[in-house]
């Protein structure tokens, strides 16, 4: 394992007991034999902990105890994260298997870049797959124009360049993973690699069902603190998507009665 780079990953949770088994499981049966687990659990009130402790001697580390949120959480599993590559899987998503070893093998094929990605499955509560997350090659320029087409639960970052621009901004509740993005992509390029490594839950409990509204208007605080124009293709999207936002979230909702 001495030649094959430490990878760190997080799991943020706060009562997910419904789907935290099978996200950890996700991760400790991986292929990859250099794995540093952290899970940082919220002070759950339901069987949580207990699963946590389940598999804690699989862990690098855990704990369960109130925190500021999701944002909070994964800053603080990134504070005691000791990898050279790093990631993070929140606690209703799921890893397929060899995930970690593409990735690891995609950053050293390419030391220029910063971050790697790829495609993403969208499943319901039950893990049927109900659709496909698009994405796409994106770069800084057209992340500032909204063009994000990045599964977060693919994503695999230099720890490197996390210490330069870490951590999280914890004033976000929903757009953290964008702006990091946004400033992985200042640093260097990002790498979209066409295979499937992770599975996105939709379930009626999650806030990208929930809470989608907030994202966008978290997006636009990027965009404006970064010098972007009140008038620009960030903010016409914008303009476009509040408008829709009714409609966006019917068809999510139409794809969990599937």
């Amino acid at each position: 394992m001495k030649d094959q780079p430490l990878v760190s990953i997080i799991t943020p949770s706060y009562n997910q007991a419904r789907f935290l088994e099978e996200t950890m499981l996700s991760v400790l049966e991986q292929d990859y034999p250099n794995i540093e687990y952290i899970v940082i659990d919220g002070g759950s009130s339901d069987e949580s902990p207990q699963i946590i402790q389940k598999y804690a001697h699989r862990l690098a580390y855990w704990q369960s105890q109130k925190d500021k949120g999701q944002t909070d959480a994964i800053n603080q599993g990134f504070a005691r994260a000791s990898g050279e590559i790093l990631a993070w899987l929140n606690s209703d998503d799921i890893l397929y298997p060899g995930a970690v070893s593409a990735a690891v093998q995609q950053l050293q094929q390419h030391p220029e870049v910063g971050m790697v990605y790829a495609d993403c499955d969208w499943i319901n509560a039950d893990g049927k797959v109900i659709g496909k997350f698009p994405a796409a090659q994106t770069d800084l320029k057209k992340l500032r124009r909204g063009y994000v087409h990045v599964p977060q639960q693919t994503a695999f970052f230099r720890a490197d360049l996390w210490r330069r621009v870490g951590p999280l901004d914890d004033s976000f509740y929903f757009a953290m993973d964008y702006d990091l993005w946004t400033r992985l992509a200042a640093q260097a390029p990002l790498l979209y690699v066409p295979e499937l490594w992770a599975a996105f839950r939709l379930h009626e409990g999650a806030k990208s069902i929930a809470e989608d509204d907030r994202c966008w208007p978290e997006m636009l605080r990027v965009h404006y603190r970064d010098g972007g124009r009140k008038i620009s293709l960030m903010t016409l999207k914008y303009t476009i998507r509040k408008w829709l936002q009714p409609l966006w979230i019917w068809l999510r909702r139409r794809r969990l009665s599937r």
